[in-house]
């Protein structure tokens, strides 16, 4: 029953942010909003949406590896993981210099995590922090986005979910409404079997966060760069990738952390913040100073991130 909850939550957590974030982009479209305010906030936000209701039904649940292993493995993953299948399907070649700038955000702030890890909680007052942090980043990004006219980012990650299988206002509503219910409950199914399986095989819950949640809730963000991938728009593969890595600290540990104070274990001092920093820093130093991501460096990328969840089971299981 365990797998069988796993999987209905996948299930519904996927379905419920394609939903979501299409229902709110037709209507964000209705409301006559520009494509690039609705690229940053709402696509940004909605393909968000699994890990911040896993996230926050983990920490209220009293699951906080599990809320903490999501982001940190939901970064790792984005980089690994997409990125790494979106080079294998087509090169990544002449990203712009928008995605760089991303890159280099996210990689600080993966610092400033690293940071906060030091302690033994994050407080809703890091919460508030966090999220005003977000806001500042929203606003400078608009900003410097409407200056430089070439720059197509994020109205890029927009083109996937026009015109999206809505008629009307209603049906859009309807859609986002849906799509709140399937993430909540896809939340609770995934939690509560991920929980109930680490216990089981003597797991622990950080490692559940770290791999099968983490994989779980970026099956979003995996779809749209795979749909990128496909029609060469190596900037939308890059884009959603560090966009995402953004969000899940700032917008879901700050909301999180915001509802329900996060204890921080000793495992999130040690390898796998390390890990998911240097990655973020090692991508903002690839895009910097090189302008291809070929199908052998996708492959090595895929091959580290297999080789990290075999040493979550076997060598950091505890």
């Amino acid at each position: 029953m365990d797998i069988f909850f796993i999987v209905v939550g996948l299930v519904l957590l996927f379905v419920g942010g394609e939903t979501l974030v299409r229902g709110s982009v037709a209507i964000a479209e209705c409301a006559g909003l520009s494509k690039l305010m609705i690229g940053l906030t709402i696509v940004g936000f909605g393909t968000s949406a699994p890990e911040l209701m896993v996230s926050v039904n983990a920490a209220l649940a009293g699951a906080p590896e599990i809320a903490l292993g999501n982001v940190v493995g939901s970064n790792i993953a984005n980089i690994l993981l997409i990125i790494g299948a979106g080079a294998i399907i087509t090169p990544l070649v002449g990203w712009s210099r928008s995605a760089v700038r991303e890159a280099l955000i996210a990689a600080l702030i993966a610092f400033v995590l690293y940071g906060l890890l030091k302690g033994a909680y994050l407080d809703r007052i890091e919460g508030v922090l966090m999220l005003a942090v977000l806001f500042v980043y929203l606003g400078a990004t608009f900003w410097l986005e409407r200056r430089n006219s070439q720059s197509k980012l994020f109205e890029e990650e927009t083109e996937e979910f026009e015109g999206a299988a809505t008629q009307s206002l209603l049906l859009s509503i309807a859609f986002v409404i849906g799509g709140i219910v399937a993430l909540v409950w896809g939340a609770k199914f995934l939690v509560g079997g991920a929980t109930s399986i680490a216990k089981s095989f003597g797991v622990s819950d950080a490692v559940i966060g770290l791999t099968l949640v983490a994989v779980g809730t970026s099956l979003p963000e995996l779809a749209t760069s795979i749909a990128a991938a496909l029609k060469k728009q190596s900037d939308v593969v890059i884009g959603n990738v560090v966009g995402s890595n953004i969000f899940n600290v700032l917008a879901i540990l700050g909301t999180t952390a915001l509802i329900s104070p996060i204890e921080i274990s000793e495992r999130f001092r040690g390898f796998d913040i390390i890990f998911m920093l240097a990655l973020s820093c090692a991508l903002a130093a690839v895009l910097f100073a090189f302008n291809k991501i070929g199908r052998s460096a996708g492959l090595v990328m895929l091959s580290a991130y297999t080789a990290y969840v075999v040493y979550l089971f076997y060598g950091g299981a505890v």
